[in-house]
């Protein structure tokens, strides 16, 4: 009879199958299903053939052939498919075995199955898994959140076969429920806002009449100081690719971008908390825009832009050097401005569901493994490290230091992309939010004016105290009554 396995994974596509491969290279032996047999036998006979990896033909079978507590991990679609199985391993498991959901599932989701197995005795996990294929054959960035009593079973596995920096596993528990899977749908918000702010900096060194290699130069060089990162790595890499033909690849790809859902849902949840989280947003809606090419091929015959804008946004000799320059500082300072509004949603999140979130292990987490993995997160750990209630990261001494000596370059890039009719949203939200969270005043005085006067919604004082509400009868015929305050 075969030896038990330490875990069962169920779905075979390259993600299930490379954790698989990660798990038994660190000393684990994985039995493995997919729903179409295929999969299993050709994986078996194939990649895994001679490894501590079985297959198994059911899901019934696949529970008889693991070590109790049994330990089975999903890596499949999000959705339908995902109940499907949570009813199917229910039949085959029993009290205090866990259940490990690896999928990208809406956090929503992840604390309604784990409420539902917890009721059935079992444990249940919701694990965000960063890294992409490479990632989860090399070491991923894991997630977990759940049924608290099951991360001591899980424990050795994950930070076994997670990524490590400096000695130290790029996974820890986060929280009850769907905190893991909350925390991935951040980081996948803050990864939409990389990937625009670095496109954008892209955009403005390609109008400015820079080649692709000279950009991938400037990357380079950008890798090598406070923007070192994975996406910055690529970016360079992608530069210097070139065609069959040898031209630029990347001048060959249509501008239209994709996207799988979770940048929205990070969008949706800011808005369900009432957090101000511009950068994200505008990456959201940027690749919205991209998507309607046809529309904007057609509209570029229509619409003006500002004129000589297309001169006006070239630079030649010296300039290229400062514009590189200043892209650099805005690039770098919408980056913590972005990080800052994610932690700001992770906070109010933290807040509403009762999680003791440890936003220095966060970023300790996305170091290493995950796809916005850079330098720049050891900050974060350590400002964390020097006030565990800092309100906002950008009051952190160390980075509004950063931000203030950034903020020469950061505002004449958004001035050049406005003169020059380029757009630059996440940029200039970016300075926007800066701006605003800095403002002693903002104008909301007369929109609260507003409100009162067409909706009788009431206003504060600021000759008395907080919490006290007061409505003006503006047209004379609206009488003393009041609406009732609310806030969202």
């Amino acid at each position: 009879m075969a030896a038990q396995a330490d875990i069962g994974l169920i779905g075979l596509a390259v993600m299930g199958e490379n954790l698989a491969m990660n798990m038994e290279s660190h000393g684990y032996r994985v039995a493995v299903y997919n729903r179409t047999a295929e999969k299993v036998e050709r994986f078996v006979a194939g990649r895994a053939r001679g490894k501590a990896i079985t297959g198994a033909k059911s899901v019934e079978e696949l529970c008889g052939m693991l070590k109790r507590p049994r330990k089975v991990m999903l890596m499949v679609r999000a959705g339908k498919a995902v109940d499907e199985l949570i009813e199917q391993l229910l039949a085959h498991l029993e009290a205090g075995d866990v259940i490990i959901d690896g999928g990208n599932a809406h956090f929503s989701d992840t604390a309604r199955r784990c409420a539902y197995v917890e009721e059935r005795g079992l444990l249940y996990v919701g694990t965000g898994v960063s890294g992409g294929e490479e990632g989860a054959l090399k070491g991923p960035s894991l997630m977990p959140g759940g049924t608290a009593a099951a991360w001591p079973l899980i424990r050795p596995i994950f930070q076994a076969i997670c990524a490590h920096v400096d000695g130290e596993p790029c996974c820890e528990w986060v929280g009850e429920g769907g905190a893991g899977h909350f925390v991935k749908m951040v980081h996948n918000g803050i990864e939409y806002g990389d990937m625009e702010l670095i496109c954008e900096s892209y955009d403005l060194l390609r109008r400015a009449g820079l080649t692709p290699e000279e950009q991938r130069d400037v990357f380079a060089k950008w890798n090598e100081g406070e923007l070192d990162s994975y996406l910055i790595r690529i970016t360079r890499d992608i530069l210097g690719t070139r065609d069959a033909d040898g031209s630029p690849l990347v001048e060959r790809i249509l501008d239209a971008a994709g996207q799988k859902g979770t940048g929205k849902w990070t969008a949706a949840a800011a808005l369900e908390e009432g957090v101000p989280l511009t950068l994200i947003g505008e990456a959201v809606f940027a690749r919205c825009l991209s998507a309607l090419k046809e529309e904007r091929v057609a509209a570029s015959g229509v619409l003006a832009g500002p004129e000589g804008g297309k001169s006006a946004a070239r630079a030649e000799g010296a300039e290229r050097a400062q514009l590189a320059e200043d892209v650099r500082q805005a690039l770098y300072a919408s980056k913590i401005v972005s990080y800052a509004q994610g932690y700001q949603l992770m906070r109010a999140a933290a807040k509403r569901y009762g999680w003791k979130l440890n936003y220095g292990g966060i970023a300790m987490m996305w170091r290493g493994g995950c796809i916005i993995r850079s330098a720049f997160l050891g900050r974060i750990r350590e400002a964390y490290a020097r006030n565990g209630e800092l309100v906002n990261l950008m009051l952190d001494p160390y980075f509004a230091g950063e931000l203030a000596k950034a903020q020469g370059g950061w505002r004449r890039v958004c001035a050049r992309a406005a003169l020059s009719g380029v757009p630059a949203p996440a940029f200039q939200s970016a300075l926007s939010y800066y701006d605003g969270y800095r403002a002693e005043r903002l104008p909301a005085n007369l929109l609260q004016a507003q409100r009162d006067y067409f909706g009788a919604h009431t206003y504060e004082r600021t000759d008395r105290p907080r919490g006290e509400f007061f409505h003006t009868n503006w047209t004379g015929e609206g009488g003393a009554t009041a609406a009732e305050h609310y806030d969202v």
